[in-house]
């Protein structure tokens, strides 16, 4: 007989612990869709001084999210060490969606073949969300220069291997790379002129003839007439430089699209994931962030978490055999 009793409170056990099994996903989700944590800011880490084109952009969203979110967003700009910096300070936060990586193709893409020892991995520490931005570069050149267009540079460098200079704003950096990138494809050879400052002021004073620079960059140096567009990087014209061809007209198959987005600590919830991929998406389809965007020389780019990853696996290859080509390792 005392075995009964027994034997119900054990059945009554297993009922309990299957039910809580059964409920367990569903706590799980209702917890982590509990955001933003009241109280707790959203922070946007930027690893770029104030100021530049991302930074301009991350504010610009960080504003809109605040209100649609319904908390505080903060921007913090962490530059230094090829973004290295920033995006540490990104991997090493929890987990919960509110630090955020706000930056471009050079974390993902390139960073990993110009360390020998980076001390993060892009797929396996951060979790993309969306890409915010599309970008191009331009190349430019003095407004007394020599050159009237992309044909007149890749001729001359052609006829005088390495006698044609070209400025960037370090060894690694995205005009230097964007630089390999066409000489490659081109099969010239130009030097490298890094500058840790001062290259745009060289090129505009004559000292350097070229550099392929950021629009936002590019747009205010043109409008004043300090610099003359001849091409840009990305795969169709700029509406606010329609005169000035892609160099994909020039050179077939040429590209070298940038990007801006947004990326989040590996092991961030789905849903918290999904959550402010909705909230960016519908700030970049506001007219407002649109119109924004054109006058920086750059498109808005909603895409999905999975489409952010295809595109990076992308870039990470394209790259790669540029730096390795060219042979570039960032100290």
């Amino acid at each position: 007989m005392p075995a009964r009793p027994v034997a119900r409170r054990t059945l009554l056990t297993l009922a309990a612990a299957t039910a809580l099994a059964a409920a367990g996903p569903a706590l799980a989700q209702t917890q982590t869709q509990t955001f933003p944590i009241p109280g707790k800011p959203l922070r946007i880490v930027v690893p770029f001084p104030a100021g530049g084109q991302t930074d301009i952009q991350a504010r610009l969203l960080a504003a809109k999210l605040q209100t649609s979110l319904g908390t505080t967003v903060l921007v913090d700009n962490k530059p230094g060490a090829s973004s290295i910096l920033g995006t540490m300070e990104v991997v090493r936060a929890p987990a919960d969606g509110h630090t955020l990586l706000y930056t471009i193709s050079v974390t993902a893409a390139q960073n990993p073949h110009l360390f020998s020892k980076l001390p993060y991995d892009p797929f396996k520490d951060l979790t993309p969300v969306m890409f915010a931005a599309r970008s191009t570069t331009v190349l430019t050149v003095p407004a007394a220069s020599p050159f009237n267009s992309v044909t007149d540079i890749v001729k001359f460098a052609k006829a005088n291997p390495g006698k044609l200079n070209y400025a960037s704003f370090s060894l690694g950096s995205t005009s230097d790379l964007v630089a390999e990138l066409l000489q490659q494809a081109t099969g010239t050879q130009m030097t490298h002129i890094p500058f840790k400052a001062g290259g745009l002021a060289a090129v505009i004073g004559g000292q350097v003839p070229l550099m392929l620079q950021p629009t936002t960059t590019a747009l205010a140096q043109v409008q004043k007439g300090t610099l003359i567009a001849l091409g840009t990087t990305s795969t169709k014209r700029l509406s606010m430089l329609p005169d000035v061809p892609s160099i994909d007209e020039i050179i077939p198959g040429f590209s070298a699209d940038g990007w801006q987005g947004l990326m989040v600590p590996a092991g961030t919830p789905s849903p918290v994931v999904e959550r402010l991929n909705r909230g960016i998406a519908a700030i970049l389809a506001m007219a407002e962030t649109t119109e924004r965007f054109a006058s920086l020389g750059i498109e808005p780019w909603p895409s999905s978490p999975q489409q952010m990853g295809a595109v990076i696996e992308q870039d990470t290859a394209k790259w790669g055999k540029v730096i390795r080509n060219a042979r570039i390792e960032a100290q």
